[in-house]
């Protein structure tokens, strides 16, 4: 049954919201014949939240005395997004605090994860020159937050780097490790005293690689061989500078946490050869130990050093991933006080080398010997990759577990976009029950891991808060859990299904 909601703000605006009304005691199948479903809570002090990104969100990309990040250039060149569409506009969040949020106080979530919009607060990127109307803006929007029983958990860099920098190399320029441990230092000085949880980087992994190597994130460089390498190598000496500004000058006052997110899908072997088991890990070892490694253990995954040198070594150059020297092994070592997981979606892996494969540029791919597939019978999302597998979550989870000795963890993203949600009318869009089978799979299966395994999983945020702008594929993949209606200039907030049933394991703090 369809009705509709008002939310009235001090600013006596009105938001009309119509959302399905879903029975707390109905119940939706993890997936066609699973009856795996277990019933029980969360701890007590489990943290629940919804998360967005600045540039994903925000709009008002030339407001306020906000310098150009590379997403702004990026999209303005044209032809790089899909519809050429930009984040100029977005959500249009940066002018509705107070809505996005009512949208949170609704679920009843005690946590928020938002982004920092590097040159909002650095036009430039350095502390040199501050704009106040952008630390105006953070500074609202964390007090409102707080004063709705909302706390921040606040990623300093979210894909948009100022194109000052970019300007200068970016991440590949020697010095970026400095410049980012500057500007984070500014924002935990200016911030810090009421942000409890600090990302500092979100999925390095996807920036080095969609940025620096395949071109399809901004700057669009498309370096494959040794490009990602270098980006990821000092994004990792970057979050160690930062985390480390933490703990000698701010967290005995403000005592917070902070970490770098991994990502990862989880790669299943597709047989039981010897070859596809390596296979499978060696997805594992780039994808998610290419970051998480150097932080729990030190350096690389040994895997990655040896077949990297290899493999250059027969061109006739030097490694192309860079090493690490014996100080900053140690100075990484430790630099995260609990593991940030983005995860979503699962592949099976096999053997396979990709050099001999015409279409494939020599590099990161190649290195894995690696191919993946998916099971057509497995409920598919958009894009390409994601596909509704709920028990790649729990395998997830026991893996980091087992491969970083048992740390706590927060799952930061987690999250689906229905397949062809774009098209369809409101009335249908909002009945989004595949999101709905995804989200109480997986944080199912994440449950699992916590009564059944031991994992010290301590909080989960839904990805995402909101429809919004995501990256290269632009406007047409909704992740949001509240559907925002781009073609209306004041991009109206309205709840799905999967909002409702998310406030309900909420409130239940799981499946009880």
């Amino acid at each position: 049954m369809l009705w509709v909601k008002i939310f009235k703000f001090s600013f006596l605006v009105e938001l009309f919201v119509a959302f399905t009304e879903v029975d707390a005691k109905m119940s939706f199948p993890l997936a066609e014949g699973d009856d795996s479903f277990v019933r029980g809570t969360f701890p007590d002090d489990f943290i629940w939240g919804a998360a967005t990104a600045a540039y994903q969100i925000e709009g008002a990309w030339d407001e306020d005395g906000k310098g150009p990040s590379i997403w702004d250039t990026f999209c303005h060149v044209g032809r790089k997004i899909h519809n050429n569409d930009t984040g100029d506009v977005a959500c249009d969040s940066y002018h509705k605090i107070d809505e996005d949020i009512a949208l949170l106080k609704n679920l009843g979530v005690g946590y928020y994860r938002f982004s920092i919009s590097w040159s909002r607060v650095l036009p430039l990127g350095t502390t040199d020159k501050v704009n106040p109307l952008g630390v105006e803006y953070y500074n609202n929007l964390i007090n409102a937050m707080l004063s709705n029983g909302i706390k921040p958990a606040v990623t300093l860099y979210h894909f948009d780097l100022p194109q000052a920098l970019q300007d200068k190399g970016g991440w590949r320029n020697p010095n970026i490790p400095d410049i980012f441990n500057a500007y984070a230092r500014f924002c935990f000085k200016e911030f810090g005293d009421r942000v409890g949880i600090w990302i500092t980087i979100n999925e390095p992994h996807e920036e080095a690689l969609d940025a620096y190597g395949l071109g399809a994130f901004a700057p669009g460089i498309k370096e494959m061989d040794a490009g990602p390498y270098q980006a990821g190598h000092n994004m990792l000496l970057a979050h160690a500078k930062a985390w480390h500004t933490y703990d000698k000058e701010f967290r005995s006052a403000q005592q917070g946490k902070v970490s770098l997110v991994v990502n990862a899908q989880w790669y299943e072997p597709k047989t039981n050869k010897e070859e596809d088991i390596k296979a499978a890990d060696h997805g594992m070892q780039w994808f998610l130990g290419w970051m998480a490694h150097p932080v729990f253990i030190g350096d690389y995954p040994e895997v990655m050093k040896t077949r990297i040198f290899e493999k250059s070594k027969a061109k006739g150059i030097p490694s192309r991933l860079p090493a690490f020297t014996e100080e900053q092994k140690r100075s990484l070592k430790g630099t995260s006080d609990f593991l940030a997981l983005n995860f979503y979606s699962v592949s099976y892996a096999e053997h396979h080398d990709l050099s001999k494969d015409e279409n494939v540029t020599w590099g990161y791919f190649t290195d894995q010997e690696m191919k993946t597939s998916r099971d057509p019978s497995w409920l598919k999302g958009d894009p390409s990759w994601l596909y509704c597998v709920p028990w790649g979550m729990r395998k997830m989870l026991v893996w980091l577990k087992e491969q970083y000795n048992n740390p706590e963890i927060i799952i930061t993203e987690n999250g689906f976009s229905v397949h062809g949600e774009h098209d369809l009318e409101l009335p249908v869009a909002l009945d989004d029950k595949d999101r709905v089978t995804y989200l109480r799979g997986y944080i199912n299966e994440a449950l699992k891991s916590v009564k059944l395994d031991g994992v010290k999983l301590k909080g989960y945020f839904v990805w995402s808060l909101m429809d919004n702008f995501e990256w290269d594929d632009g406007y047409p993949f909704r992740f949001g859990i509240h559907h925002v209606n781009f073609d209306d200039p004041k991009r109206p907030r309205t709840p799905k299904r999967s909002a409702q049933v998310y406030k309900e394991i909420v409130a239940n703090n799981g499946f009880p």
